[in-house]
């Protein structure tokens, strides 16, 4: 398993590509509903928070956040009155069954629905690029939320990454986890900081298992039956061995 600052190297080489073509390899794009797609500016890439942050564009405001959709481009379902499914058009051509259905109560009333479609697929190309440069940070990116809304967008424009949002919902996120959160296992972590630590105990408190990890690379640990509590600093996620992706 690769450190998360190598495998952002990757990512950032990849996304780069992604905004010099400015389209999706899905085929779900706002493009084949006639809407024109604003050049992509490249995704921030989902790794531990404890990872030195990029400095931010000496022209960015300093409240601009690049990686939380703004009103302008609501990546979740839409607060407030939206526009009917029947009577959501793009300005030219025609959604497909599938974007219509994405679209359905995400576009508020006024908004261009094409604009709401890039959002979906933007998310969709974040986990195409992030995936063919590290799988596990991709599933661990889905767990953490670092990338927003995607199991609807999965679900809606691009269904080829199911299998990553299965993965995701049995990974174990940085935090404590206790009681029916707890499922036995082995788990790897994915894209561990050089201060993973983590610690398994039992009825009463009593520790059944912990460790450390000052190497950056993917440890290995088991939850047994017996465990109430699974505690994780610094370790990002822990994904679930033996499912298939």
């Amino acid at each position: 398993m690769r450190n998360p600052f190598l495998a952002g190297a990757a990512v950032v080489m990849t996304v780069a590509a992604l905004a010099a073509c400015g389209s999706s390899a899905d085929g779900n794009g706002p493009e084949a509903a006639g809407a024109q797609r604003p050049a992509a500016s490249g995704p921030s890439v989902p790794g531990p928070s404890a990872a030195t942050p990029t400095p931010a564009a000496p022209t960015a405001p300093a409240t601009e956040e690049p990686a939380v959709p703004g009103p302008s481009a609501p990546s979740a379902k839409a607060e407030g009155p939206r526009t009917p499914s029947g009577e959501i058009t793009p300005a030219t051509g025609t959604f497909t069954k599938r974007q219509k259905e994405y679209l359905a109560d995400r576009v508020p009333k006024g908004m261009d629905p094409a604009a709401v479609l890039q959002t979906g697929q933007e998310t969709c190309d974040k986990l195409r690029y992030l995936v063919k440069a590290d799988r596990d940070t991709a599933v661990g990116a889905i767990a953490t939320q670092e990338i927003p809304d995607v199991p609807a967008a999965v679900a809606g424009l691009c269904p080829q990454h199911q299998d990553l949002v299965d993965e995701a919902a049995y990974t174990y996120v940085d935090g404590a986890h206790t009681g029916k959160a707890l499922r036995p296992g082995v788990y790897r972590s994915a894209s561990p900081t050089t201060h993973c630590s983590w610690q398994i105990e039992g009825t009463g408190g009593k520790e059944l298992a912990s460790g450390t990890s000052g190497t950056g690379k993917s440890r290995k640990i088991t939850i047994p039956k017996s465990a109430r509590t699974f505690t994780s600093t610094g370790c990002y996620a822990w994904l679930p061995e033996g499912v298939k992706g």
